[in-house]
């Protein structure tokens, strides 16, 4: 058997109390070691350039330059590394500039610690993920941050077997972060019935795991 090399985190937060909280939660989830932490932004840069993370996960708000700021100063270091924005900030002009800057994936601090896991996860093998809440301002102001619809809604499902109304209503509630229970609960169904749901959107969609399946039903425009 193959053991998998877990995925190293750069943990960037200035309250001590959070961040020796994240760092318990990272470090309790088999595949996620936190190699290195810092309390501002300025240190956040400098032990990206020693500790080459593979995901580096970034608050804002932070005492000397912002996460953002960061965030920009570390992709002029490596274009392309994996930074994912962890906050509690939830305004236009930081969602925007924080995926301007090159992050990855902005997630909002009440995240449940599996889906935290698996977008560390997928990030870390180059993909793209947006916190269900902030969708909406990102829809209203197309600016490309999530691309323009790429084919029309029946020509999409042409190509990819054409998925169910049923199978409709558990994307929309992937895009939204629910879980398999929480689908299942929501439409009234078994929780078996909502994971083979996700099972068959995830082989329709051609792609690897409902995070994909959400970034990709967004990009699509589908929800």
């Amino acid at each position: 058997m193959i053991n998998t090399p877990s995925i190293k985190l750069l943990l960037v937060e200035d309250h001590k109390l959070m961040r020796v909280g994240l760092k318990s939660l990272f470090e309790e989830q088999e595949g996620l070691e936190v190699t290195s932490e810092a309390q501002n932004g300025k240190d956040a840069v400098e032990k990206f350039r020693t500790t080459h993370p593979d995901v580096t996960i970034m608050d804002i708000g932070l005492p000397d330059i912002t996460g953002i700021e960061a965030t920009k100063q570390i992709l002029e270091l490596n274009n392309n590394a994996k930074i994912i924005i962890l906050t509690s900030h939830l305004s236009e002009e930081e969602v925007i500039d924080s995926l301007q800057s090159g992050a990855r994936a902005y997630v909002m601090k009440d995240i449940n610690t599996d889906t935290l896991k698996m977008i560390i996860q997928t990030i870390k093998d180059g993909a793209m993920w947006i916190d269900p809440l902030a969708v909406p301002i990102l829809r209203e102001k197309n600016n490309n941050l999530i691309p323009e619809r790429q084919m029309s809604r029946a020509m999409f499902r042409q190509q990819h077997s054409n998925l169910t109304q049923r199978e409709y209503e558990v994307l929309k509630l992937i895009v939204d972060g629910k879980s398999n229970n929480e689908i299942a609960d929501e439409l009234t169904i078994s929780s078996h019935t909502a994971k083979a749901h996700v099972c068959n959107i995830i082989q329709k969609l051609l792609v690897d795991d409902r995070t994909q399946a959400a970034v990709k039903a967004i990009k699509e425009g589908l929800v």
